[in-house]
């Protein structure tokens, strides 16, 4: 018999089919469903999974955009006791089949943006895959055309009276794989249990204030963390979800006012491309829905923060810090709240100087230790534990990833090198394993650019250490400036709204960076940095354009 006080994200079926029932709770295009429609499409669904003979523990890959059915699908084969992994949208055939390999999914589903991977995933390159699913056809023709794969209706058709009578769960509770969007090497199989990602709902309800009255606008990929994890916050509130296929900051703003959004998640370039968008488009105009924006994936500049609270004036702006293997968010805190006018980003007060970027306090049911460096007092790993922690990396069992060392128990490493204040504050320095070391010395990067954002003429910015004869590396920062704002490396830069490498330095000088750490070059960038799709910067690429300029400036000397 199950045990059904273990937690389960299909818990939150109950709540929609009740308290939702007639409402609509998620919108798709022209496609608009209540709770209870949504409710029985799931059950419908997991039922002829169960008939089709998935078993618990079975691993079912998603390679689809944003929709409706992209969530229903996850809570069915949840439901069934299958574990979902959902495979970014961004890769290639040949780096999906790398990943189906290493989780060895029975199944494939796809949309009809990836079909094509349906036809070249054979069975000879992936030998556990024993049924391909299309997610969903336009057309009767297409339809028609493709009969020889499994579509969701056809699994849903037998199943006349759905219910939520029973669920199961796979081995360890893990209900996702989730792959990491490293800045190098291949990505990892973060698995995922049922009781992190509750965990890491209510602490996002909590901190937040989602609600049920909330209309969330989906602008993460659900391939991603960030987006999953909001996605399960929102169905445990009972809110409504409004799905685009992909992020289009056009389409976003015009989606926001259509269905009166009230939510959404960004990271740094999403919130840019929408304060952009905002002012082509609408002038500046203010959105008044919007109560509440999360941002992850990096610090937004003062001016960016700026923006945002000008074309948003009634949302709460926060920030969270976390990672994949922690099932998204450690740490939350209050960028810009206008309800309190005191709140405009300030820390708290003390006596020694800012090192690194505040990234708030702890969610609930969180524990963050540093384990400080032999030479430092107060500065270490950050290490983190609790129910919120992946089970392990899949096909590591013995989860040699998940603790720091046997001395520190079941603490996970972040891989991140922070500090604690006295009011519980975690200040981010930098990644242990991208730290410059100049003269010596060791300079962490983010802190370097948290300080250089803190410029009004700086819209973003990559620190890098290239290789120098003297020092080891040299510190060299990379800056995109403000639009309205010009660079001038000759001479004296006394104009306003003009910048310039001295100028920049004498900035950081101002904010009482040591000098090691001042950048000895600064290289104007003029387009998009590379990133990742979870937004993170891809720094060997930008190291490798920035040694290529440099040779081409010192073989033109």
């Amino acid at each position: 018999m199950a045990n059904y006080s273990r937690p389960h994200i299909c818990q939150c079926l109950t709540r929609l089919a009740s308290v939702k029932r007639n409402a609509v709770v998620t919108v798709y295009g022209n496609r608009r469903r209540t709770g209870r429609e949504f409710v029985n499409g799931v059950l419908s669904l997991a039922g002829g999974l169960v008939r089709l003979g998935l078993r618990k523990g079975d691993v079912v890959a998603i390679a689809a955009l944003n929709s409706d059915l992209f969530l229903e699908w996850l809570l069915a084969v949840a439901l069934a006791g299958g574990i979902v992994a959902p495979l970014n949208y961004r890769w290639s055939l040949k780096e999906a089949k790398m990943a189906m390999l290493l989780v060895e999914p029975v199944l494939l589903v796809t949309d009809e943006t990836f079909f094509s991977w349906c036809i070249g995933v054979q069975n000879i390159d992936i030998p556990s895959l024993k049924w391909r699913v299309l997610m969903e056809f336009t057309s009767t023709e297409f339809a028609n055309e493709h009969n020889q794969f499994l579509k969701t209706e056809m699994l849903k058709q037998h199943e006349v009276m759905p219910s939520l009578s029973t669920y199961a769960w796979a081995p360890d509770d893990a209900v996702v794989i989730c792959f990491t969007s490293g800045t190098t090497g291949r990505p990892k199989g973060v698995t995922i249990s049922h009781l992190a990602f509750i965990t890491q709902s209510l602490a996002k309800i909590a901190i937040v204030g989602y609600g049920e009255d909330d209309v969330y606008l989906h602008t993460s990929p659900l391939v991603h963390i960030g987006g999953l994890s909001s996605a399960m916050a929102m169905l445990i509130v009972g809110a409504c979800h409004v799905l685009l296929p992909k992020f289009d900051a056009e389409t976003a703003i015009q989606v926001m006012e259509q269905h009166c959004v009230t939510c959404f998640i960004t990271v740094p370039a999403m919130m840019a491309d929408l304060v952009c968008v905002n002012r082509t488009m609408k002038n500046g105009a203010q959105n008044s829905c919007v109560r509440k924006i999360l941002n992850g994936g990096g610090s937004l500049s003062s001016q960016l923060l700026k923006d945002a609270a000008q074309i948003f004036p009634r949302a709460k702006i926060l920030s969270a810090y976390g990672m994949t293997e922690a099932c998204s968010s450690l740490t939350f805190m209050t960028l810009h709240d206008p309800t309190q006018e005191s709140c405009k980003v300030t820390f708290p007060t003390n006596n020694r100087s800012k090192q690194g970027t505040c990234v708030g306090k702890p969610a609930p049911h969180i524990e963050l230790m540093v384990k400080l460096d032999e030479n430092s007092l107060r500065v270490g790993k950050i290490l983190t534990r609790g129910p919120h922690t992946m089970l392990g990396y899949w096909g590591h069992q013995e989860n040699v990833a998940r603790s720091e060392s046997s001395s520190n128990g079941d603490w996970l490493d972040t891989g991140d090198i922070g500090t604690i204040d006295e009011f519980g504050n975690l200040w981010l320095i930098g990644r242990s394993n991208g730290r410059i070391k100049t003269g010596g010395e060791n300079v962490y990067p983010e802190e370097v650019e948290a300080v250089l954002l803190e410029h009004p003429g700086i819209v973003s910015a990559v620190v890098i250490g290239i290789v120098d004869v003297r020092l080891g590396e040299m510190v060299v920062a990379c800056v995109r400036l403000q639009e309205s704002w010009v660079w001038s490396d000759v001479g004296n830069c006394n104009r306003d709204f003009e910048l310039s490498s001295e100028a920049l330095k004498h900035h950081c000088r101002t904010k009482n960076i040591t000098g090691f750490k001042i950048p000895k070059r600064f290289v104007r960038w003029e387009k998009q940095f590379p990133l990742t799709t979870t937004g993170k910067v891809k720094r060997d690429e930008v190291r490798r354009e920035v040694m290529s300029h440099f040779q081409i400036l010192t073989s033109s000397l």
